[in-house]
C-alpha cells in the first residue's frame, strides 16, 4: 500500500500516477471518500464511547431520579457504542480494501504507455549471423531433443501441457547454472536462501500477487496455501512483522525456488518447447533497504543482472518498462532480454523492480535508526538472477553449432566442460 498521507495531502499526484499506468482515476476519489468516512466514524465512535465512560463515573455518585436517568442513558449509549464500533470497523475495512487495490505510484521516470511502449536503454553484444556461417539455426526444443536434454512429450503425459522433463545434460545444465548463480550472488554479498514454495494468504497478498496477478496463482484451498510464482513472495514475507536495524541494511538475499504460474490469458502463446511453462526454477535476488537508498539499489541489482548475462556470453538488451506494464507493486522496472535466434528477437530473461514501501506497509516491515525518528517502512526490491528455462533456451540457441552441438560459455566450463554434444 502507499502512504495514506500522500492520498490526503496530494491526491493529484496519485491521480497522475494512475494516468501514467493507463488506469482510471475514479479509484482515487473513492479512496478519498472512504478515508473521510473512516475518520468520521472514528470521531463518532470516540464521542459516544467518551460519553459512556463519563457516565460510568457519574452513576456511583448519583441518587434517585438522576441515577435512573443516567442508567437509562447508559443503556442507550451501549447500543450506540456497538453501532458506532461496527460502523468504524466497516469503514476501516472498506478503506483498506480500496487501498490494497491501488497500485504503487508509477515513477514519472518510467516511460508512459503499455507493454509495447518500453524504452531500450542499452544493447550488449551482437547476435550471430547464422546465414554467414552457412547453416539455419535450430530452435531450443530440437537442440534439446538432439542432446537428450529436454522431454516435453513425457512432461505432457505426466502433468499436462506446458510441463517438461529436463534430462541428462539438460538437468546438469540447470544444476550448473544454479551453482554458478548462487556462487556469484554470494560473491556480491547476498545470503543464499532456499525458501518454501508454499505460502499463506498474507504473504501472497502482502506482495501484491492477489491483485492484478491473481489469475496466475495456484491456490490450494483445502490447505489455505498458495504455490509461489516467484521466491519474491516468501522473501518479502521473511521479515514480516519485524523491525530491522538501519545499520543492518541493505539485507540482500539470493533465493532458489521452483515457480508456478497458470499463465492465464496466454492460450496459444509461445507453446513450443519450454519458453512459457507452468513450472520452472529460478534464482531471485531480494533486497531490504531504506527508501532513500532504493533507487541506487535498483541500479545495483540491474548491474548484477547484466554481469550475469555477460558471464553467460549472451547478446541482450536492457529496457525501461512502460508504466502501464509495471504490475501492482513496482514504481519502476528494468527488464533484460536475451537474443533468441530462432525467434529473431529479444525476449525477457530477467527483471529488476523497485517496490519502495508498497510491500513493507502490507507486511509491517519497519526500520529503526538512521536519520528518521522512530520507525519507518522498509523499501523492498527484487531482481531475477537466473530463470532456468529461458536461460537454458538462450544458451542452447546462441551457442549451437552446425552439427547440433552447443558451445558453452567459459563460466560453465569448470562445471560442464566446453561443449554439449548430441546423443549418438
Amino acid at each position: 500500500m502507499i502512504d495514506a498521507r500522500i492520498l490526503r495531502d496530494d491526491p493529484d499526484a496519485v491521480r497522475a500516477a494512475q494516468q501514467r499506468r493507463g488506469l482510471p482515476t475514479e479509484l482515487v476519489d473513492e479512496l478519498i471518500s472512504a478515508d473521510e468516512q473512516r475518520r468520521a466514524s472514528i470521531v463518532a465512535y470516540e464521542a459516544v464511547r467518551g460519553e459512556q465512560k463519563n457516565l460510568g463515573k457519574l452513576i456511583p455518585k448519583a441518587q434517585g431520579e438522576e441515577k435512573q436517568q443516567l442508567l437509562a442513558r447508559t443503556k442507550e449509549l451501549s447500543q450506540q457504542v456497538k453501532d458506532a464500533e461496527a460502523a468504524q470497523t466497516e469503514a476501516a475495512e472498506t478503506f483498506e480494501r480500496l487501498m490494497k487495490s491501488l497500485p504503487n505510484l508509477a515513477s514519472p521516470d518510467a516511460p508512459q504507455g503499455g507493454e509495447d511502449d518500453f524504452v531500450v536503454l542499452e544493447t550488449v553484444g551482437t547476435p550471430r549471423d547464422f546465414a554467414a556461417e552457412g547453416f539455419e539455426p535450430r530452435d531450443h526444443l530440437e537442440l534439446g531433443q538432439m542432446l537428450g536434454a529436454i522431454d516435453v512429450e513425457r512432461g505432457a503425459k505426466v502433468s499436462g501441457s506446458r510441463f517438461y522433463f529436463l534430462t541428462g545434460v539438460g538437468a546438469q545444465l540447470e544444476l550448473a547454472l544454479t551453482q554458478l548463480a548462487m556462487s556469484k550472488a554470494a560473491e556480491w554479498g547476498f545470503t543464499p536462501m532456499i525458501p518454501p514454495a508454499l505460502v499463506n494468504e498474507r504473504a501472497m497478498e502482502g506482495t501484491g500477487f492477489l491483485g492484478q496477478a491473481a489469475d496466475d496463482v495456484y491456490h490450494l484451498e483445502k490447505d489455505g496455501l498458495y504455490l509461489v510464482g516467484t521466491s519474491e513472495v516468501p522473501m518479502a514475507a521473511y521479515h514480516s512483522d519485524e523491525i530491522l536495524d538501519a545499520g543492518s541494511l541493505p539485507r540482500r538475499y539470493a533465493a532458489f525456488s521452483p515457480c508456478f504460474r497458470r499463465e492465464a490469458g496466454s492460450y496459444g502463446k509461445d507453446t513450443r518447447g519450454i519458453f512459457r511453462v507452468h513450472w520452472f526454477d529460478k534464482v531471485e535476488m531480494f533486497v531490504y533497504t531504506t527508501l532513500d537508498q532504493a533507487a541506487d539499489e535498483h541500479q545495483r541489482i540491474l548491474g548484477w543482472e547484466k554481469a550475469w548475462l555477460d558471464a553467460l556470453e549472451l547478446p541482450y538488451r536492457v529496457i525501461d518498462v512502460a508504466s502501464g506494464d509495471l504490475g501492482l507493486s513496482a514504481i519502476r522496472k528494468f527488464d533484460c532480454e536475451a537474443w533468441i535466434p530462432t525467434q529473431g528477437k529479444y525476449r525477457e530473461v530477467s527483471s529488476a523492480s523497485n517496490c519502495t514501501e508498497f510491500q513493507s506497509r502490507r507486511l509491517d516491515i519497519r526500520v529503526r535508526g538512521g536519520e528518521a525518528e522512530g520507525t519507518t517502512p522498509a523499501a523492498t526490491l527484487n531482481g531475477t538472477l537466473c530463470a532456468m528455462t529461458r536461460t537454458i533456451i538462450a544458451i542452447l540457441e546462441n551457442g549451437q553449432q552446425a552439427d547440433g552441438s552447443v558451445r558453452l560459455p567459459a563460466a560453465l566450463h569448470p562445471l560442464l566442460g566446453e561443449v554439449l554434444r548430441p546423443l549418438p
